[in-house]
């Protein structure tokens, strides 16, 4: 048995000074006040929240290529991305890797076949400190997409698929001004930029409708979240919701977020967004769509420890309270994907905890706890 007294509970809807008590994997009560048992672990009023619920990271492909070209070996870096997850507070998460190529990076496709690998290998040998479950990015204008698609779709760990699309001139990349610059500055020659803007637009157009059409009619055998990515428009919205698709994840824009609300899409912002105080290309600012409620979820998209710090944050802006932002990171992804084992600080729910303490208004993670285990 596991107690932790003396701690800052954020509850599903109030913040209480009080002891949780964990047997087994589940948290089996949650009381007012300190404990008097000798076993029970002094928190010092430090705050115990449930654990992060990560939809989104990239991060992996992060630890696969730390520095541009210098490839490091997949099952070190797959331990190493898993640490870094359990360190920032994330006792579930959704590993984002990409199927089908536009060019970007041709890399991507190999980590994709040995991220999975790894997992499939690790999961089951208890080294991993987080719950760690797939999310598939699939590319919609690539070549060959639903053919990927189609041998994963009944991955036993898959848990969310997103339909994206970076086509130049489209979604994230909707202001070409902007993609030109960002190309140069990546050492690409104008000309080969040009090049590379027409060829994916014509193949856009030929490939993108009867991939999307492949890609749905696969998954609706299966019981995985299904997601739009970077919508722009309200037209991106409108098919999306043609389609049957309920969650839009991280929309580029304020009036595609509201015409996300408007049909009954679940939103998800991404988190770095919200502690750099903008988009890094340029896009809307997602604290401004949880000002305009405008956002359900938020993920890490690209680094991991932002997912509490963002948190905290919203909460500290005024506008939501620590409950409410507390479970942008935690129930709500949870009900997102249809984990109803976690995500609250409950009795009868996995004991996936995340003791943190204030520093200078950043939220420092001092013990991560996954299934009532303590893995940081």
């Amino acid at each position: 048995m596991l107690v932790l007294t003396n701690a800052r509970l954020i509850l599903p809807e109030e913040v209480v000074a009080g002891t949780i008590v964990v047997e087994g994997d589940r948290i089996t009560e949650v009381a007012h006040g300190r404990s008097a048992l000798p076993g029970a672990i002094d928190l010092e009023g430090d705050t115990l929240i449930p654990g992060a619920i990560d939809l989104h990271t990239d991060n992996l492909e992060r630890q696969i290529e730390p520095r541009a070209g210098a490839r490091w070996p997949s099952t070190a870096a797959f331990l190493a991305h898993d640490a870094q997850c359990a360190a920032s507070g994330i006792t579930t998460v959704l590993d984002s890797l990409c199927l089908g190529d536009l060019g970007f990076d041709e890399q991507r496709q190999r980590t994709c076949r040995d991220g999975i690998a790894d997992l499939d290998a690790l999961a089951p040998t208890g080294l991993l400190k987080c719950d760690h479950r797939l999310h598939l990015r699939c590319e919609l204008p690539a070549i060959g997409t639903p053919e990927l698609l189609d041998r994963l779709a009944d991955h036993p760990l898959l848990a969310m698929v997103s339909l994206m699309d970076h086509t130049p001139g489209i979604g994230q990349y909707g202001d070409l001004d902007r993609y030109r610059k960002m190309r140069l500055r990546d050492g690409e020659p104008e000309a080969e930029t040009e090049r590379r803007i027409a060829a994916l637009t014509e193949q856009r157009a030929h490939l993108r409708p009867q991939n999307r059409a492949k890609l749905l009619d696969r998954l609706k055998s299966t019981t995985v979240a299904v997601a739009s990515h970077d919508d722009r428009t309200v037209e991106d919205i409108a098919e999306n919701l043609a389609d049957g698709i309920s969650i839009s994840e991280f929309p580029v824009a304020r009036e595609a977020a509201q015409a996300a609300r408007d049909g009954g899409m679940t939103i998800i912002g991404g988190a770095p967004n919200v502690v750099r105080g903008l988009s890094h290309t340029g896009n809307v600012s997602v604290m401004d769509l949880l000002h305009a409620g405008l956002v359900d979820a938020l993920a890490s998209d690209y680094v991991p420890s932002s997912l509490i710090h963002a948190a905290f944050i919203a909460a500290a802006a005024g506008r939501l309270s620590l409950p409410q932002s507390v479970r942008l990171i935690t129930e709500a992804p949870a009900r997102m994907i249809g984990f109803a084992d976690r995500g609250r600080i409950a009795p009868g729910l996995l004991a996936d905890l995340v003791r943190v303490r204030m520093h200078d208004g950043i939220p420092v993670i001092i013990q991560t706890f996954r299934a009532g285990v303590r893995v940081i």
